[in-house]
């Protein structure tokens, strides 16, 4: 039986998470990086330039628009690679290579600007430059994905353990700004690694020098940080010992509360993230993961500076 392609349907919102003008915006956007990773691929196999003009030869069974079409609905609902070949009536291994080849360009893309179309932040530090251009204080915080357990009998098992999850993950580090738009995800690391570290990674602590007015509200995870940069760093004030009296308790309680409110941006950008099937648990190789994070992340902050 042979099932009519509806491309209109498959295109739509439902699947793919995005709009039909965004998806316009993402094929033209990456109909040239995606060519020349092809032609630098075949540049390879031959082993020096083409032969024939160009245009010559066979034909792609899933043209460029599907293969965006396709992947956004694998990263969206996390279909098998199986399913989304029959509905493109094209092999398993098709789906499967186009996934790969615009799930990386997705990746490489970067975080949307608020207010700055065309600018895009790929790293820690161009997000405290922004944050220092724009004099915006920022929402750091980390989020864990589980990930399937490690083959037995391996060295670094352990290391995908989380402490806090009590199962094998791996955590982001996402930054969003006031109205919980992502402006950057990334140090994606083992569970196990405490969340501190994870952004010390990234070099966070020369940026805190770098951008001496820059201000990150942080949770009580993050005492290293408020420790070695008390005015940037701000993090809950810790808990008063037992003796203490009932009116500092309370007035702790009320700062801590104050905070979280100046802090939940961040958690609801990443619940933007959790949205798409992928992020709730990651069933397949762990080494995809970053770039699949990455790429979701890329395509919520696009929707988030419409807001």
């Amino acid at each position: 039986m042979k099932i009519a392609l509806n491309r209109a349907a498959l295109a739509h919102q439902a699947l793919t998470g995005v709009s039909l003008k965004h998806l316009g915006d993402l094929v033209v956007e990456l109909a040239r990086p995606w060519q020349a990773m092809v032609e630098g691929r075949r540049h390879m196999v031959r082993g020096g330039e083409r032969r024939r003009a160009a245009g010559a030869g066979a034909r792609h069974r899933l043209v460029f628009a599907d293969r965006v079409i396709a992947t956004l609905i694998y990263l969206r609902h996390d279909l098998p690679h199986a399913v989304l070949g029959v509905l493109f009536a094209v092999d398993r291994s098709t789906i499967t290579r186009a996934v790969g080849e615009i799930r990386t360009l997705l990746a490489a893309r970067g975080f949307a600007v608020p207010q700055h179309n065309g600018l895009r932040l790929r790293t820690l530090a161009d997000v405290f430059a922004y944050a220092h251009a724009e004099r915006v204080v920022l929402r750091l915080d980390a989020t864990e994905v589980q990930v399937r357990r490690p083959t037995g009998h391996r060295g670094g098992r352990r290391a995908f353990v989380s402490g806090k999850k009590k199962m094998n993950t791996m955590k982001a580090t996402v930054v969003a700004d006031e109205h919980g738009r992502t402006l950057w995800a990334g140090a994606i690391r083992p569970g196990r690694m405490h969340d501190v570290t994870a952004a010390r990674s990234e070099g966070i602590d020369d940026l805190f020098s770098l951008f001496p007015d820059v201000r990150v509200l942080l949770d009580e995870g993050y005492p290293g940080l408020r420790r070695d940069h008390p005015r940037q760093a701000v993090t809950p004030p810790r808990k008063p010992g037992k003796i203490a009296a009932p009116e500092v308790h309370a007035a702790r309680e009320l700062a801590r509360h104050r905070h979280s409110s100046l802090r939940i941006p961040v958690e609801n950008a990443i619940a933007d993230h959790k949205r798409w099937k992928g992020l709730t648990c990651w069933t397949h190789r762990r080494d995809t993961l970053p770039a699949t994070y990455l790429a979701i992340a890329g395509l919520v902050s696009d929707r988030a500076t419409d807001r």
